[in-house]
């Protein structure tokens, strides 16, 4: 990563995005978050933040403008705003799954179609959207953030392809289970099912604990660093001991086991 690059970081008030912007700042990057509830010009840690809402075409628009005015150009795009909707698949109301692509599959859309037009106008740039062990494993009531999770994936391997020839590298960080404010932000779905009460709650309680004993958000940064200053970076970046076994679990058992233990490490197996 040259000195002075422009970089964009979406969801950036805490956890993966705040813990980038402060390690890129600190390493000379010009960085620009953002949030919902930023104050425009707000400035942290050597970073400048910025208002947006993913869920918005205007709102990405005004952001990506802004960057540009103040900096020239952008030359690393971070995709990382998004939340956790949990709650059985029939017990969540169909708007309730659109509002979770809304902003996690569509969000990241909306921010790579921004950026595309100045990255080929300027002969390169750098995209990371950030994944997660739940888009490589479905994962038992939180099903919708696992398909938009999915959905990252197939989107973000086929860009690779598409932009190559314009000298813009496509990758993705796949995380496990952190220790970030996403815990706290969870969403639930409103309407609960008696059916599913028990095991839903016990379910989210381990993956609650799970992260709150997770490792510190900036082994995050620290990869994407990496991720910037290779030459050739790759499409996938697996972080954390869950996200690097779990996965490798799945190719090396059968599936009928690889479900038992799925469902074994939610206190699933009544």
């Amino acid at each position: 990563m040259r000195e002075g690059a422009v970089v964009l970081i979406t969801g950036a008030s805490s956890g993966f995005g705040e813990a980038a912007a402060r390690l890129l700042a600190a390493r000379g990057a010009k960085v620009f978050g953002t949030s919902r509830r930023a104050a425009p010009g707000e400035t942290r840690d050597g970073f400048t933040m910025l208002p947006l809402d993913v869920r918005s075409d205007a709102s990405a628009a005004a952001c990506v403008d802004e960057v540009v005015r103040r900096a020239g150009r952008i030359d690393v795009l971070v995709n990382n705003a998004g939340y956790a909707l949990a709650g059985a698949v029939e017990e969540t109301a169909i708007d309730e799954a659109k509002a979770q692509f809304e902003t996690n599959f569509f969000g990241t859309a909306r921010m790579m179609r921004a950026v595309l037009p100045i990255m080929r106008a300027q002969g390169g740039g750098r995209i990371v959207n950030v994944s997660s062990l739940a888009g490589l494993v479905g994962v038992p009531f939180h099903a919708y953030y696992s398909a938009t999770k999915f959905a990252i994936e197939g989107l973000s391997e086929g860009l690779r392809q598409e932009v190559r020839r314009f000298g813009i590298h496509v990758s993705m960080i796949e995380p496990g289970d952190f220790k970030t404010a996403g815990t706290a932000a969870r969403e639930r779905a409103a309407a609960g099912l008696d059916a599913y009460a028990a095991t839903r709650d016990r379910a989210i309680d381990i993956m609650a604990r799970s992260e709150q004993s997770g490792p510190d958000p900036i082994g995050f940064a620290r990869l994407l660093l990496r991720i910037l200053e290779a030459p050739r970076p790759r499409l996938r970046y697996r972080l954390g001991n869950d996200a690097v076994w779990v996965p490798r679990a799945r190719r090396l058992i059968p599936e009928s086991l690889f479900e038992w233990l799925m469902r074994n490490n939610y206190e699933m197996n009544e």
